[in-house]
């Protein structure tokens, strides 16, 4: 991960602005993983250029389809029956327990950023 932030036990989250964001399915093989991610900056970059709503939905609609090749978003890739929780505060979920005993500095690495 290019950032230090906090990740769940089991690696299926990490904490970045204080909510928990699904990481990669970590069974993907390289190749595949790789592609989506070169996919995903790409339509990431033409969000950013987007002249228009029309090229700007395509690029956002481009952006989605990379995170679900990557498990990042729609059905979740672990089999154990536990639900999505993306988004939620780690502290107000199943993780509340493991957030509440990292160190200070480990939780402020994955705390919302103040203005």
């Amino acid at each position: 991960m290019a950032r230090d932030h906090p990740e769940t036990p089991d690696g299926r989250y990490f904490v970045a602005k204080g909510r928990l964001w699904r990481r990669t399915d970590p069974r993907l093989p390289d190749a595949e993983r790789r592609a989506a991610v070169k996919a995903l900056m790409q339509a990431r970059r033409d969000v950013g250029r987007a002249t228009g709503d029309d090229e700007r939905r395509d690029a956002r609609s481009r952006v989605d389809a990379a995170k679900h090749r990557l498990g990042e978003r729609g059905p979740v890739w672990w089999t154990d029956g536990a639900p999505d929780e993306s988004r939620r505060a780690p502290w107000n979920s199943s993780y509340a327990a493991w957030w509440a005993a990292l160190d200070d500095a480990t939780r402020a690495r994955g705390a919302p950023q103040t203005p």
